[in-house]
């Protein structure tokens, strides 16, 4: 990878094309033209685009129904502390 070359990524859910601006020891910038940011700059690190490093995972959401069954749950417990008292 060098300055000057086109390199793809991920952005979201999509892939991108960049252009490499500068190169440090673990961090790219790229040049990235968006729909209504032409010319922005994004820093990449460089274990990332070359597949090397794992890709960051996003947490999942918990259901509503578990967090509702949880609740519920508590609250019986809190029902039969006091009643035992």
């Amino acid at each position: 990878m060098n300055v000057g070359e086109r390199v793809k990524f991920q952005f979201g859910t999509q892939e991108k094309e960049g252009l490499v601006v500068k190169i440090f020891s673990k961090k790219v910038y790229l040049k990235v033209d968006f729909p209504r940011h032409p010319g922005k700059l994004v820093v990449r690190p460089i274990a990332e685009l070359e597949g090397k490093g794992p890709k960051p995972q996003k947490k999942k959401k918990k259901a509503k129904k578990e967090k509702a069954q949880r609740k519920e749950e508590k609250k019986k417990e809190i029902q039969n502390s006091m009643e035992k008292d």
